[in-house]
């Protein structure tokens, strides 16, 4: 029996060193570093979205779904194209201009990127793409519960200077990218967000899920430009 005894214990000993780092909670600060140390090798990223938009005094939810294409050049604004299956329609910028397409319409609003970011929208869209630098442009907290049903870390941010277009931001950290850096000590997701949930100055919010990513897989800048179609009206900005 005492032989069996310091068996057990021994085993026991050698369980608990080698327990992996990523079974204990992650801290908010290592949560942020998942995203941050990820982004930072980010080049681009294609993936297949979501969304959906709850507005104030209206008893249902507008959604829609489609494709997402972000790229970061080396110089530069950002690149994003987001093209609806669901309704049809079609935002693109390529870094300097901006369309939005609604072919029912059959109009396209053409505008300035450089007009968007003054208008408020620079950091909703930075972060409905997965991009900007959370410790400087928020105020971080681990949200209440800190996982959700998927046991994804989900963290509350809010912005130091809020705008009309975003008051509030929610994010899921994957936890699979979480516990990565925790056993590894490197970032290995370049986009470890799993849904982005932003509320507006008005109070409506906007949930988007993204699944099927792939990043850093050379899209062309090409994919970032918009061939306005024949009969369309053009309204400039």
């Amino acid at each position: 029996m005492a032989a069996l005894r310091i068996v057990l214990l021994l085993c026991l000993g050698l369980a608990l060193q080698v327990l992996p780092a990523a079974a204990r909670e992650a801290t908010l600060a290592e949560v942020i570093a998942t995203l941050e140390q990820g982004y930072a090798g980010l080049k681009d990223l294609q993936a297949s979205f979501s969304q959906t938009t709850t507005l104030p005094g209206l008893p249902r939810p507008q959604k829609g779904n489609g494709e997402l294409l972000l790229r970061r050049p080396d110089q530069g604004a950002a690149q994003f194209r987001f093209d609806y299956a669901k309704p049809k329609q079609q935002i693109v910028s390529n870094g300097k201009q901006l369309w939005f397409h609604q072919p029912e319409n059959r109009q396209v609003i053409v505008t300035s990127a450089e007009k968007l970011l003054k208008g408020g929208g620079s950091l909703a869209m930075a972060y409905l793409t997965g991009l900007g630098d959370v410790s400087r442009d928020f105020t971080a907290a681990l949200a209440k519960p800190a996982r959700d049903k998927q046991n994804n870390y989900l963290i509350d941010l809010t912005p130091r200077t809020p705008t009309p277009a975003l008051a509030r931001l929610r994010l899921a950290i994957s936890k699979e990218a979480v516990e990565q850096r925790l056993a590894s000590g490197t970032a290995g997701n370049h986009f470890p967000i799993v849904s982005s949930v932003v509320v507006d100055g008005n109070g409506a919010e906007t949930r988007i899920d993204y699944s099927r990513v792939r990043t850093n897989s050379g899209i062309s800048a090409a994919r970032f430009t918009f061939a306005i179609p024949a009969g369309t009206e053009i309204i400039k900005q």
